[in-house]
């Protein structure tokens, strides 16, 4: 048998190794919750119910998340000139109920423009929100030619652009 004292450094690496575990299986759950939070908000979006969209927003934004799927609705606050950099996209900002203002960032290479697009129309989103500390950015309004990312969509007067 060894002596004790060689068995402490293999109990310490046992312990750390048990700790990792637990670290590694919590946060797969988290990964797991806000997965689902995000898919009851993806079909709430277009429905009857999206309250819960600009409480899960503002959380991202005071957390300093990007590259999450959010949907929701808003009023179109102040339509921006076109981005013709690049690839093209329509502009506009996005006054949501609870006053959180975001800019969406529409492709229209990838989807039609909303022609008719008017201040203070109500209007929908779908799509990837990146951080800024301005509020924010939704892009990836439009469906992935690629078919490796998800789709998103604007819906605006009974019509999705994708």
């Amino acid at each position: 048998m060894k002596p004790r004292s060689s068995l402490k450094p293999l109990f310490a690496l046992l312990i750390f190794a048990l700790a990792l575990a637990l670290l590694n299986s919590v946060n797969k759950q988290q990964m797991l919750d806000s997965d689902a939070a995000q898919e009851q908000l993806a079909l709430a979006v277009g429905g009857e119910s999206v309250a819960g969209a600009d409480v899960l927003i503002a959380e991202v934004f005071r957390s300093g998340r990007s590259n999450v799927q959010l949907g929701g609705e808003g009023r179109v606050a102040k339509i921006l000139p076109d981005d013709n950099q690049g690839s093209r996209h329509q502009k506009f900002l996005m006054e949501l109920e609870s006053g959180h203002t975001l800019l969406i960032s529409h492709n229209i290479d990838l989807a039609p423009r909303i022609d008719n697009l008017r201040e203070g129309e109500r209007i929908e989103f779908y799509g990837e929100y990146e951080w800024n500390k301005k509020g924010g950015v939704i892009h990836w309004t439009h469906h992935d030619p690629k078919g490796k990312h998800p789709g998103g969509w604007l819906k605006y007067q009974d019509r999705v652009y994708k």
